[in-house]
């Protein structure tokens, strides 16, 4: 009973401690959400403030190629529009793979960048081991550009004005006609080869330490042929240094009108593009990402940069962040599947 009294006795004074801690559950939660607005406004000044220093963008392959082609103007207009300096650091080799690997270990701080392309989306199916896993290692950005591959041609060694003709040799000549490429496994090379098994053409494969030398000597007239990113190409189409057969898309490409696209030349099935895009290292803060975007679409906005993707051949791109990973997913499948098809190995 003298238990029960006691108990009793100190029931009515719990009510006053109760409020008292319903007050401080109440303080805390006006805390909480004043730190939270802080830490809000923390990273909405961290997105403002980015960048306070350069900014690195590491292209994987050597200046004067086809990715250098857009990464010079590109980041050009980026700089105006960070106010910061957007520096490219071209670091070449193993198709692309030296400067993803060194891309992948670098600092997540928002000051270094990677432009890669569909040679990345390639690569898991054509080495069987990387330093580097695209997925796992980057954070998808936003495409930069996507232009058509071109099928170019030196017209003295090759008798064809377009594809129907270069077919009807190549077929009367089997083996005789050469392509240059990139290197093996790289996007040059897999689109010869699939245009090799759509068309049931044999053509040899001549591999170069970068699309820039092949191209050099298809217009020296070394090798017969390339299947190069129209953004390279485009120069010497022009000058007439190259003849092109064909853009292999679903339809001509913008800026150059006279070239029948593949379909018409009698090959539908034939639609290969290269194409560019922007990764950040895992780990990025993602208000240094978001700003990155929203500053990509402002300058593909800018009359400098379209009129530079017309010149080149290329669409002004669109897809960011999930959409850019669900188009890179969906470019590494297909492909697997040529590599395998064409039983393309390394040598």
């Amino acid at each position: 009973m003298e238990t029960s009294s006691t108990f009793s006795a100190f029931r009515p004074a719990a009510r006053p401690a109760g409020a008292a801690g319903a007050r401080r559950r109440q303080l805390l939660a006006l805390g909480s959400l004043a730190l939270a607005g802080l830490a809000g406004w923390a990273g909405g000044a961290h997105a403002q403030s980015w960048p306070t220093k350069p900014v690195t963008v590491i292209v994987p392959f050597p200046a004067g190629g086809g990715t250098d082609s857009f990464a010079r103007p590109l980041f050009a207009a980026l700089s105006k529009q960070l106010g910061q300096q957007v520096v490219i650091d071209n670091r070449g080799g193993a198709g692309g793979n030296v400067g993803a690997t060194l891309a992948a270990k670098a600092a997540p701080d928002g000051y270094t960048w990677f432009m890669g392309g569909v040679h990345h989306a390639i690569a898991p199916a054509i080495y069987p081991k990387l330093d580097y896993h695209l997925e796992r290692d980057f954070v998808p950005v936003a495409l930069l550009a996507s232009v058509p591959q071109v099928v170019i041609v030196n017209a003295k060694r090759v008798p064809a004005s377009t594809l129907p003709e270069f077919l009807a040799w190549a077929k009367a000549n089997p083996g005789k006609a050469n392509f240059g490429s990139a290197g093996n496994g790289t996007s040059h090379h897999l689109a010869g080869e699939l245009f090799k098994l759509q068309t049931g053409v044999q053509l040899t494969h001549v591999p170069y330490r970068g699309a820039g030398p092949a191209l050099q000597d298809v217009m020296a007239g070394q090798i017969d042929m390339m299947f190069d990113g129209l953004g390279s190409s485009a120069s010497h189409i022009k000058g007439g240094r190259v003849k092109a057969l064909a853009v292999a898309g679903d339809r001509r490409a913008p800026g150059f009108p006279d070239i029948p696209t593949a379909a018409e030349g009698g090959v539908p099935t034939y639609q290969v593009a290269t194409w560019y895009g922007l990764w950040a290292p895992r780990g990025t803060p993602q208000a240094a990402i978001e700003r990155m975007t929203a500053e990509l679409n402002k300058t593909f906005a800018t009359r400098e940069i379209k009129e530079a993707w017309n010149g080149l051949g290329a669409d002004t791109p669109t897809l960011t962040g999930k959409a850019f990973h669900d188009f890179v997913t969906a470019e590494t499948r297909r492909w697997g599947e040529v590599v395998k098809a064409a039983n393309v190995k390394l040598d």
